[in-house]
C-alpha cells in the first residue's frame, strides 16, 4: 500500500498526513473547505500535496487507503464510491494504532467521557507513568506519534471514530453510558447508535478489560445485542462488585487486577453523582494500570476538570455560579441538576434536539429550581415543559441579563447553574463560546450592597 488519501485537513487529518508521510507513504490531503495558512505551511514542510475547496474524485479513488475525518458520514457520496471500489476507509485513530506500541485506555459514552478521559490521564500522569492523551481531547494521536510514543495512551473516542475502527484493540475500554444522541447519523435508529458504541469492544479478547456501568439500561441493551469477549468490570452505585467499582456515596471501593482500594469520596475535586461514576471508571482503569491507593488519592485531590463542565466560576455573596455549558443534551443536564441539594436558578435553552424534558421534572419541582431563565431564540417548548412546575420562568437572549437575574434572584447558599440541555448555535459560536460569555458575565458581577 503506497498511496493514502486523507479527507479533511483538521487536527486528525493533519496528524494522519504527517504520520503517513513519515512512514513513507505518498499522501494526498483533500478538504471541501479552506485549509488554514498554518496547516498549509505544515503540509508544505512535510512535502505533502493537498487541495482545498473541493475533492478530486479521480485522485482520491486511485489511492490504496482513505483516512477520513470522523465528521464525514459513511453515506457521503465520495465515501460510498470508495467503499464500492473496494478501497478501505478508516479513521485517524485506527491508522495511528498501527504505529504505537503503547497500551491503550479507550473511553467512550454519550455523557461523561471527557471528564473520565481527563481524570484517567491525570491519575496515570501524576503517578509517574509514561502516558499520552489523544482522541477527542488533546492533540491528534497520529500527529503525536510523529515525535514520540508512550507506554500508555488515554484516548477519548466518539461513536463516529469507532465506526472507522478495523483492528483497533484497547488494553482497557470504558463505556460510561449510552443515551440517545446523533441519531441523524444512524438512520434515526437507536439500535444502530448502541451497536456503534458497543463496537469499541469488538476486537478485544478475554485478556483485555472492559469497564461498564451496571445501572445503565442502554448498555444492558447493548450487551444483549453484542456482548464483548473482554473481561468485564462493572461500576455501580447500588451493588458491591468483585471486579470493578462501587460507591455508597461515602467511599469509592475498587477491585481490579488482584488489587482492592478504598478511597473517601470527600477527596474528589469534582462533585455530583455523575462524577462519582466517572471517578469509579477512571479509578478502575488506573488500578488495572498498576496504581496504588495512595497514588489514586493524590491524583483525585489535584484533578481539575476541563472548562464548561460543572465548573465553579465564582461565589458572589454566598451564591455559587456554575458553568455547565457542555451540558448540550437533557441527560447531561440531568446529572448537573442532580448534583446540588440547594435551591437554584437554572439557565437553560438554545437549539432543541428533540428533547424530552420530562426526565428532569422530579429534579426541578417543589421549589428545587426557583426560577428557570430561558436563554435562546425559541423558548416555547422549554417554557411549556416547565409551566406550572417551576414557579417563575423568564426568558432572554442576553447572557449578561441571565447572569444578572441569577444574582438578583438567588440567596446565599444557593446556586446559579448554566446547564442548557440544548446546542448553542442560535446565539453562540459553540458551547465553549457560550461558557466563556457566561464566565465573563459572572466575573463582571459586583457584590450586592447590604441593606
Amino acid at each position: 500500500m503506497n498511496q493514502i488519501a486523507i479527507l479533511g485537513a483538521g487536527e486528525s487529518g493533519l496528524g494522519a498526513a504527517m504520520l503517513a508521510r513519515r512512514e513513507g507513504y505518498g499522501v494526498w490531503v483533500s478538504d471541501l473547505g479552506l485549509i488554514s495558512e498554518e496547516r498549509k505551511h505544515t503540509l508544505e514542510v512535510f512535502g505533502i500535496d493537498f487541495e482545498e475547496g473541493g475533492h478530486d474524485d479521480t485522485i482520491i479513488l486511485s489511492c490504496d487507503l482513505i483516512i477520513k475525518s470522523p465528521g464525514i458520514p459513511d453515506k457521503a457520496p465520495l465515501v460510498k464510491k470508495a467503499v464500492e471500489a473496494g478501497i478501505p476507509v478508516i479513521d485517524e485513530l485506527e491508522f495511528a494504532y498501527r504505529f504505537s506500541k503503547g497500551k491503550v485506555i479507550a473511553i467512550s459514552g454519550t455523557n461523561g467521557k471527557t471528564t473520565t478521559t481527563l481524570l484517567t490521564y491525570h491519575l496515570l500522569k501524576e503517578a509517574g507513568l509514561d502516558v499520552g492523551l489523544a482522541g477527542n481531547v488533546g492533540k491528534s494521536w497520529a500527529g503525536q506519534l510523529v515525535d514520540r510514543d508512550h507506554d500508555w495512551w488515554v484516548i477519548e473516542v466518539s461513536s463516529f471514530q469507532i465506526d472507522g475502527f478495523r483492528a483497533f484493540k484497547p488494553t482497557v475500554a470504558i463505556l460510561t453510558n449510552i443515551t440517545p444522541d446523533h441519531l441523524d447519523r444512524y438512520a434515526y435508529k437507536l439500535e444502530n447508535y448502541i451497536l456503534s458504541k458497543m463496537s469499541l469492544f469488538k476486537n478485544m479478547t478475554a485478556q483485555e478489560k472492559a469497564i461498564l456501568n451496571l445501572e445503565d439500561p442502554l448498555t444492558e441493551k447493548g450487551l444483549e445485542l453484542n456482548r464483548p469477549n473482554a473481561d468485564i468490570h462493572w461500576i455501580s452505585l447500588s451493588k458491591n462488585q468483585e471486579k470493578g467499582g462501587f460507591s455508597d456515596g461515602e467511599i469509592l471501593e475498587i477491585s481490579a487486577g488482584g488489587t482492592s482500594v478504598a478511597i473517601p469520596v470527600s477527596v474528589l475535586s469534582i462533585s455530583g453523582k455523575h462524577n462519582v461514576l466517572n471517578a469509579l471508571c477512571a479509578g478502575t482503569a488506573a488500578v488495572l494500570a498498576g496504581l496504588t491507593e495512595e497514588q489514586l488519592i493524590a491524583g483525585f485531590k489535584t484533578f481539575k476538570n476541563a472548562p464548561h463542565r460543572m465548573e465553579l466560576i465564582r461565589e458572589v455573596g454566598g451564591v455559587r455560579f456554575v458553568n455547565d455549558s457542555k451540558g448540550t443534551n437533557v441527560e447531561a443536564t440531568y446529572y448537573a441538576l442532580g448534583s446540588f441539594a440547594d435551591p437554584m436558578i437554572w439557565i437553560a435553552g438554545g437549539v432543541d434536539k428533540g428533547n424530552d424534558y420530562s426526565v428532569v421534572t422530579h429534579l426541578v419541582e417543589n421549589g428545587k429550581v426557583k426560577t428557570l431563565i430561558c436563554l435562546g431564540t425559541e423558548n416555547e417548548k422549554l417554557k411549556k415543559a416547565f409551566a406550572g412546575i417551576i414557579g417563575e420562568i423568564r426568558e432572554t437572549q442576553d447572557i449578561r441579563e441571565a447572569v444578572s437575574w441569577g444574582q438578583e434572584l438567588a440567596e446565599s447558599g444557593e446556586v446559579v447553574l448554566l446547564s442548557p440541555a440544548c446546542a448553542s448555535f442560535d446565539l453562540f459560536k459553540n458551547y465553549e463560546d457560550r461558557g466563556e460569555q457566561f464566565r465573563a458575565a459572572v466575573l463582571g458581577l459586583k457584590e450586592k450592597q447590604q441593606a
